[in-house]
């Protein structure tokens, strides 16, 4: 009984601490359930505010900006196309007036004369004056391309240092135009008694140009290294040779041979003017102190500003290139 009567008040105790817990979970899940429903009845706005981050919200707007100027944009894009048809109508009006300009710049009456630069001596040169050969080269062509009376261009034993430079530094060459470009050497590619080897070693003196003929221009910057090889080349294949009449126009203060491109320049500038003279104030650089036969050196004829060829595509001006005048 004593038992009993100790365990009564425990039993009580418990009942009640039990009871006053379920008490609690009860209020716990109204107040939750109470919180539940003041978010589900709260506005929309609201609701975005507590739902939706600063960036998602900026998404949001920027969506609803896009929907809203969607008839705005198809308007621009119709206006644009508009403009754009407009332009091609106008293009097309002016087509004639762009064609004559076309016309007038290429028109040109082309000459049978045949120049050819001759690659063989790419063994002699360092890569340094390859590179000079190369930019030669490539003003010969654009010179070519613009002449009132462009020659038939042939560069010939293409191939060694040179090809290497000219497909490092001037990939478009192989598009090239009105140009033709051998491996092989002149010799294969144009008979023999129509080659005139022009060698400013050469007895021979050029009055005038034969259009049946294939003019070679020696490709070779050494620095006068190899004096007198492109006339002993010559020789040795039973090739005609001469060399340009500088003597009997002009005077330099410098030695007669000339870079590839000066040649080549100086015998398209004689094909448009009719004379040797014009031709070669008309190339020749004024470093060279160009002065006509009979003039006081200290007072030459004035050089027309147009055609200074002074930027000649050696810009170091002291490179000499054997067998060119």
């Amino acid at each position: 009984d004593l038992n009993a009567a100790n365990s009564a008040p425990a039993r009580h105790m418990t009942t009640a601490v039990c009871s006053q817990m379920a008490d609690d979970n009860t209020e716990k899940q109204a107040s939750a359930e109470e919180d539940r429903s003041e978010k589900t009845v709260s506005s929309p706005g609201d609701t975005e505010n507590q739902v939706l981050s600063k960036r998602q919200r900026k998404k949001l707007m920027k969506q609803q900006k896009w929907e809203e100027e969607r008839e705005q944009r198809k308007q621009r894009r119709k206006e644009r196309k508009q403009q754009r048809r407009l332009q091609r109508q106008s293009h097309q009006e002016g087509g004639e007036v762009q064609s004559a300009r076309k016309r007038a710049r290429r028109e040109a009456t082309p000459s049978s004369l045949r120049l050819v630069v001759d690659c063989s001596f790419d063994s002699l040169m360092l890569i340094k004056d390859v590179h000079k050969l190369h930019k030669q080269i490539q003003r010969c062509y654009a010179e070519n391309r613009r002449a009132s009376h462009p020659v038939q261009f042939y560069l010939t034993s293409l191939g060694g240092q040179l090809r290497q430079s000219m497909d490092e530094k001037d990939k478009g060459w192989v598009n090239w135009k009105d140009i033709h470009i051998q491996t092989e050497h002149y010799t294969e590619v144009v008979s023999q008694e129509e080659l005139v080897y022009l060698t400013s070693d050469s007895p021979n003196v050029l009055t005038e140009l034969d259009p049946r003929k294939a003019y070679v221009i020696g490709g070779l910057v050494d620095h006068n290294h190899h004096k007198g090889v492109t006339f002993e080349r010559a020789k040795e294949l039973g090739i005609s040779h001469a060399q340009l009449p500088l003597s009997s126009f002009v005077k330099m203060n410098s030695r007669k041979v000339l870079a590839v491109n000066h040649v080549f320049e100086i015998i398209l500038a004689y094909l448009e003017k009719g004379s040797w003279q014009e031709a070669f104030f008309t190339v020749l650089p004024q470093r060279k102190g160009v002065v006509a036969v009979g003039w006081d050196a200290t007072n030459p004829p004035k050089k027309d500003d147009e055609t200074d060829s002074d930027s000649d595509s050696d810009p170091e001006a002291t490179a000499q290139t054997e067998g060119r005048a």
